[in-house]
């Protein structure tokens, strides 16, 4: 037993800790056990990956890429490999992921348990949506070969089924052609919801991965920066070093608080605005800026933080956001790392996927005493405009909502192993 936490650092609970490291041999190492839990890289905000006093059965010792056709960029890997191995192995040779979501610091079973989204959502979908097979292992030991053709309701459970259905030991992913590491890449300032949605469909056709920041303390009258970018064919003679950085220690308290919130907010979008114009870019520090912070969860202090992100429709969608970001700039919470993007209409390949046509909103909040009641608040609007909580990011959504949210639950859960349990699961599906 040894404790344990997910990103979000909200508790270190005792896990039954197993390591796997023979694929071969998984099936024999899940039986006989209390139900557990797959665990990658830990980069779940809450609960997901977590089972207290229980099994947890960690993938990061499944890290061998099998195969791979370079003719036709299909790789064939265990469940353990990271995402950003691939990428800094496959780039240079001309391919890469389609899909990577904002950190490439997770791993393959973790991308597809959660069908992760990246910002270039509107032209590539999900990241299930490029998994042509996988090899699942239950927990009576029987290993399931499934894929959007074969099982497919098996594997649109896996795809984005947190884990549920058994433990993912390999997959198969579809890359894509790249012309090499380089972006093209622009940062445009707005003041205004008409003119994030302005820039949203009008960047659509011309830039693949697009994203804003926004200042959480600017209220409805929200201001921010619009991220954009697309693949360039080389970088101009330029070099990339990689500068990793890390958080040493967790301070006494966070450092993100009510006291400097506002500042910090200010200090980020002037030094954002001050890059205006088109430049050249490396992926990396683009798409995955935070990678370059080794354990940049500290900085929440001792208690840890949460993470809120939801998707609400099209539609009532706006006034959403700005009912949402008036109530967060009421309580005088939030971060400097809060995410504004509009979704495509492409429906994603998973029965509990939480993408869907729409805008998502996503914010840290420090673990304050006061937290929780705004939460409930956001919860409302977003149940009243028809939209749902990413279970990869959230560590309290109410069991109503998660039902509400997600009405493909009923389709989900007769593919559930029920040897696979995590706290989340219990505490939203109550096993």
């Amino acid at each position: 037993m040894r404790p344990v936490s997910s990103w979000g650092r909200l508790s270190a609970a005792p896990h039954d800790v197993v390591e796997l490291a023979d694929r071969d041999g998984v099936g024999a190492a899940l039986t006989g056990r209390a139900p557990g839990i797959a665990y990658g890289m830990g980069r779940s905000y809450g609960d997901e990956c977590l089972n207290p006093d229980g099994p947890l059965w960690s993938t990061r010792g499944l890290d061998r890429l099998i195969a791979f056709d370079d003719a036709t960029g299909r790789l064939r890997c265990e469940a353990g490999v990271v995402l950003r191995d691939i990428q800094r192995l496959m780039i240079p040779r001309g391919w890469s992921l389609p899909v990577v979501p904002g950190t490439q610091i997770a791993t393959v079973g973790g991308a597809i348990a959660n069908d992760v989204h990246g910002k270039n959502h509107h032209a590539a979908g999900t990241f299930g949506d490029h998994v042509t097979a996988l090899r699942l292992v239950r927990t009576t030991g029987e290993t399931i070969d499934c894929g959007p053709d074969k099982e497919a309701g098996r594997f649109a459970a896996t795809v984005g089924g947190m884990g549920l259905t058994g433990l993912i030991a390999e997959a198969e992913l579809q890359l894509k052609r790249t012309p090499g590491p380089w972006l093209t890449t622009e940062i445009v300032p707005f003041a205004g919801l008409d003119a994030f949605f302005r820039l949203s469909e009008d960047s659509v056709a011309d830039w693949e991965h697009t994203v804003s920041w926004i200042d959480c303390t600017s209220g409805i009258e929200v201001r921010g920066l619009f991220l954009r970018a697309r693949p360039a064919a080389d970088g101009g003679g330029r070099r990339h070093r990689t500068r990793d950085r890390a958080v040493p220690f967790t301070p006494p308290v966070s450092v993100v608080n009510r006291l400097n919130l506002r500042s910090l907010n200010a200090a980020y979008y002037e030094l954002g605005r001050r890059k205006p114009g088109v430049r050249i870019e490396h992926y990396e520090p683009f798409l995955y800026p935070l990678d370059g912070i080794g354990a940049w969860n500290r900085l929440y202090g001792p208690r840890g933080f949460y993470q809120y992100q939801c998707v609400v429709p099209f539609e009532p969608g706006p006034q959403a956001i700005r009912d949402m970001l008036g109530a967060i700039a009421e309580a005088r919470e939030g971060s400097i790392l809060a995410v504004l993007k509009t979704f495509g209409e492409r429906r994603p390949p998973g029965l509990l996927s939480f993408v869907q046509p729409g805008i998502t909103l996503a914010l840290d909040f420090r673990n304050s005493p006061g937290v929780l009641g705004l939460f409930e608040r956001l919860d409302a609007i977003v149940r009243a405009a028809g939209g749902r909580l990413y279970p990869a990011k959230d560590a309290r959504m109410p069991r109503e909502m998660f039902e509400a949210g997600y009405p493909r639950l009923p389709e989900f859960l007769p593919y559930r192993d029920p040897g696979m349990s995590s706290a989340m699961s219990r505490r939203l599906m109550g096993s």
